[in-house]
């Protein structure tokens, strides 16, 4: 939970949302146990204000940069004003693993 942690405080410190939803999805990825390379983000900040995706995404980039050079392989993404995520509170799931899928233990 190092990387998770470190990216949690990365995007509060920078952002300041009122809603942060980070979850470690590696699990669900071909990868060794315990692992942090796959997350998948809900964020909720004012200074999305105006801003398109992109530059949303930037921010969110910018913001974890250092934590994501570490070895994060995938962050997907939600990002969105108070004013959408009260209108339209909707979260996605992320795709399943095309990769380095885990094997049927069958």
């Amino acid at each position: 939970m190092i990387l998770e942690t470190l990216l949690r405080n990365s995007l509060t410190d920078s952002l300041d949302p009122s809603l942060l939803d980070l979850e470690n999805e590696s699990h669900d990825h071909n990868v060794p146990k315990n692992s942090e390379t796959h997350f998948r983000l809900v964020i909720v900040s004012q200074t999305f204000e105006g801003l398109s995706r992109v530059k949303r995404h930037q921010l969110v980039y910018k913001a974890a940069y250092e934590v994501l050079k570490k070895g994060v392989h995938a962050l997907a993404m939600q990002c969105f004003t108070e004013s959408e995520w009260a209108k339209d509170p909707k979260r996605f799931s992320s795709p399943p693993c095309k990769g380095g899928k885990k094997k049927d233990p069958r």
